[in-house]
């Protein structure tokens, strides 16, 4: 039975780890929580990652249900939009959504410890730190642990596991020996390194704090996400290997003249861009998609489940909402067996996951290239339009993915839809004049009865 107080383990206490705890504890189960890092409430652990992540609707809804979402307002940023730097040096601002919705920069060290400051309120929540996950008896439900400062070597088995551990899951590893276990991984030709643009000298930002700042090259990108501190988070998205790639940024010189060229107004405010250079790794960014998400007692969330590129700002947002979904169908499943819960969460969720990671991987290609093309201007401005003008029937997919709950594989689908009669509206009324015209509006009326 669903109520029946269990022993839970979940391996990985980042982020969706120790929120999906915090869920589980209300629900007056016994939850032993590891992580193969440090306590990193007492180190910096985020060296080499992405330090700042995008806060959207699905993942401000998961977090209110946990009781966070008032304190993490504090310390979140708002961004009405993109500020895209074009290569003659103008800017132009993209607003996201309508008048007052926001993503939301935030601090993934912040974010984290708050997450499991959370989960320490609860007793019935235990955290044990230095201790990788080595192996997982799907037989036996038992998992295995090693610690990676004494070696020590333990055991444990709950009456279920979640595995919350990243990418490269030990918990997922497993499960991919199983019988009809699907698993595919997709890495990008291009990695990303993390920069800095440091406050001014009285601690202000060197640019417009409410918007993401993109300088869009075609093939590669900068982006920028402001910190409370004034500084800015800027990471580059550049191809490991090729004539301008991180292969052949290889001594100061080409480094600057790498930036010189393409990234001119950024590098006026990167002082130290030689020594962040050096100093952070280019990491990889991969797709990993997998199908099911759960083997008897055992099941998976976030990353673990459905690794996705950064590109949407939907990563974190979509292993909130995993904990979110799985929780609303536990309810409906409070006379039932968890075997229905991850039965129900695979059947239906799963292709929420497939769907936004393909969402992440085109929105890449709209960031490094279309946000800079005129086309792709004009059709986000006659969405913009279409929205005000039809504000309970149009939404953007963007708008359906970022401001809204609707799962993502209906968004994915309906979008695309929408895309395509956006273009076909463009090739029709190219002028924003003509769409007052009659004729337009009869157009759009009788696409969107037959749409919804």
């Amino acid at each position: 039975m669903i109520e029946k107080k269990k022993n839970i383990v979940i391996a990985g206490a980042g982020l969706v780890g120790s929120m999906w705890a915090c869920y589980l504890a209300k629900r007056g189960h016994n939850v032993q929580v590891f992580e193969r890092r440090d306590d990193m409430r007492k180190y910096n652990m985020d060296a080499g990652r992405s330090i700042n992540l995008a806060l959207s609707t699905r993942g401000w809804r998961a977090l209110e249900k946990i009781g966070l979402k008032e304190t993490l307002e504090k310390i979140a940023i708002p961004m009405h939009g993109r500020m895209i730097h074009q290569e003659d040096g103008t800017k132009d601002f993209q607003p996201y959504g309508k008048q007052g919705q926001s993503i939301y920069s935030i601090s993934r060290g912040d974010l984290n410890i708050a997450l499991m400051n959370k989960a320490d309120e609860n007793e019935n929540i235990s955290f044990s730190f230095n201790e990788k996950t080595t192996h997982l008896d799907l037989k036996r439900n038992t998992i295995h642990f090693k610690h990676t400062k004494t070696d020590s070597q333990s055991a444990l088995s709950p009456d279920l596991i979640f595995g919350a551990d990243g990418a490269f899951s030990a918990v997922r590893g497993a499960m991919q020996k199983t019988n009809m276990f699907n698993y595919s991984q997709q890495y990008l030709e291009h990695g990303y390194k993390e920069l800095t643009i440091p406050p001014t000298s009285d601690g202000e930002h060197r640019m417009d704090k409410n918007a993401l700042h993109i300088w869009p090259r075609k093939s590669f990108m900068l982006i920028a996400l402001p910190n409370l501190d004034g500084s800015f988070t800027v990471t580059l998205f550049l191809q490991f290997k090729g004539d301008e790639s991180f292969e052949s940024l290889n001594n100061n010189d080409t480094i600057l003249k790498f930036f010189k060229k393409y990234f001119p107004s950024a590098l006026e405010h990167m002082p130290n861009v030689i020594q962040d250079f050096h100093d952070n790794p280019a990491s990889s960014l991969v797709t990993v998609r997998c199908n099911p998400w759960h083997y008897e007692n055992v099941c998976l969330l976030g990353d673990s489940a459905h690794a996705i590129v950064p590109f949407y700002g939907q990563g974190m947002n979509a292993g909130f909402e995993d904990c979110f979904v799985l929780d609303e169908i536990i309810d409906r499943h409070q006379l039932g067996s968890w075997k229905d819960v991850f039965e129900e969460y695979t059947r239906d969720h799963v292709k929420n996951g497939h769907a936004i990671a393909t969402l992440a991987l085109r929105n890449f290609i709209e960031m490094r290239d279309s946000t800079s093309s005129h086309r792709f201007l004009k059709r986000k401005q006659l969405e913009r339009h279409l929205m005000n003008q039809f504000p309970d029937k149009y939404l953007s997919q963007y708008q359906m993915v970022t401001f809204s709950t609707i799962p993502y594989d209906t968004a994915l689908k309906r979008g695309d839809l929408q895309t395509n009669f956006a273009e076909s509206l463009l090739d029709d009324y190219p002028d924003s004049a003509s769409w007052s015209d009659p004729k337009f509006l009869e157009k759009v009326e009788k696409w969107l009865s037959l749409a919804h």
